[in-house]
């Protein structure tokens, strides 16, 4: 009989071409669990996804009561069901009175391809602006408004109306005008390295919108739900976005997305035509079960307490080689200098016990997004492996450029 590895290779479609080839049979908080009897502290929760740690027994209890109660029964938006009530009603008491409606979809990238399905529909217009360095999705539309090049180009033609901007350039937002339907924006760049905005420049970029009655979109689906503090990243911004877009921690370790909006902006949906955005499994009660139990676990998680261990992680990587800590809260990116060194520091982590990955657009920076009940003790162990296999890296290197 073939074993799980072979099987993996034989049918799973291949993303790259060297996987890491991981095989885990369980996790739990923030372990995982190898079928070779490893364990690893995950720094990255699935991408930011399992922000309250891998199987929380509330979201499991929540996800096993709703499935033995239903589970799909019709395309989203048509008839009443509890679970996606109680989510969009709970979610939106944490957002301003103006996000006020829910579309519930399935992932981030969903979440994307309706928003600009919105700005197109609300404003009439057809000119969308991103910025260089942002992610935003690998779907058609989602992909031809991120910021590099080398992952759009392969698969051109793609939306025509698209402008880059440089984040974090105030003369760049000049480029906003009564053509744009809308710009779409991260609170904090997560593929770009974890890259913070300067202060005021996000709301420079909303009172440009509103002169031009562009719409504001906000890309909260790495950022949200806690990750770097506050309930939204945009919260500690002084703005409030015309569309908010989620996904990832939303739901708990569950697939779940959410564009939320204005009801009267969301209305544009209902006529003209009728059914402008669908969906089959968005809003699945599974999910949404699982996302409101994360809600809650999520209540009892201070910003404070994301800050402090935010804090202790930039303690405690302190060494030569480590150029900079960017980002905020636990969402974080470690400056190793090189794409080759901190691949070869990330290598050395996963080795011994520490799971960790680069970003899409600064592969010389280490990823650190652990789940947010990481405890201090699990902190000072990831650290003291990080700095040893900085300290190892960097011998290495400097072993060979002597034999060079």
């Amino acid at each position: 009989m073939l074993t799980n590895r072979q099987l993996f290779l034989q049918h799973l479609a291949p993303t790259s071409d060297e996987p890491l080839m991981l095989e885990i049979v369980s996790a739990s908080g923030c372990e995982m669990h190898t079928a070779d009897n490893k364990v690893l502290i995950d720094l990255i929760s699935g991408i930011s996804v399992s922000s309250v740690g891998h199987c929380h027994p509330d979201v499991v209890s929540a996800v096993q009561e709703q499935a033995s109660r239903y589970m799909h029964l019709m395309v989203y938006g048509e008839i009443i069901q509890a679970p996606q009530v109680q989510f969009a009603a709970a979610l939106t008491a944490f957002l301003p009175p103006s996000l006020n409606s829910c579309y519930l979809v399935n992932s981030g990238s969903e979440a994307v391809e309706g928003a600009m399905k919105l700005a197109k529909r609300v404003t009439g217009r057809h000119e969308i602006i991103a910025f260089e360095n942002a992610y935003h999705g690998s779907t058609q539309g989602a992909l031809s408004i991120i910021g590099s090049e080398y992952f759009r180009n392969s698969f051109r033609p793609l939306l025509p109306g698209i402008k880059h901007l440089q984040f974090n350039s105030e003369e760049a937002l000049n480029s906003i005008t009564e053509n744009t339907a809308c710009v779409v924006t991260e609170i904090i760049q997560g593929e770009a390295g974890a890259v913070s905005p300067k202060a005021n420049y996000l709301a420079q970029l909303q009172s440009r919108c509103r002169e031009t009655g562009t719409l504001l979109v906000v890309d909260e689906i790495q950022s949200g739900f806690r990750r770097t503090g506050p309930f939204m990243a945009f919260m500690d911004e002084g703005i409030i976005p015309d569309i908010l877009l989620l996904a990832k921690g939303i739901g708990g370790g569950m697939p779940l997305g959410a564009i939320v909006a204005g009801n009267h902006l969301m209305q544009q949906f209902t006529n003209n035509p009728v059914l402008g955005h669908i969906t089959t499994f968005g809003g699945h009660p599974v999910s949404c079960a699982a996302a409101l139990a994360t809600l809650n676990i999520l209540k009892d998680i201070s910003e404070a307490e994301i800050i402090r261990k935010s804090e202790l992680f930039r303690e405690k990587l302190v060494h030569p080689f480590v150029r900079e800590v960017t980002g905020k809260g636990l969402l974080l990116g470690v400056d190793l200098g090189t794409e080759w060194f901190n691949k070869e520091v990330i290598k050395r982590c996963i080795a011994n016990g520490v799971f960790t990955d680069w970003f899409l657009f600064a592969p010389h920076k280490m990823r650190i997004a652990p789940p947010l009940i990481i405890s201090d003790h699990q902190i000072f162990i990831c650290c003291e492996v990080i700095l040893k296999a900085v300290d190892e890296v960097a011998a290495l290197m400097k072993q060979e450029s002597s034999v060079n």
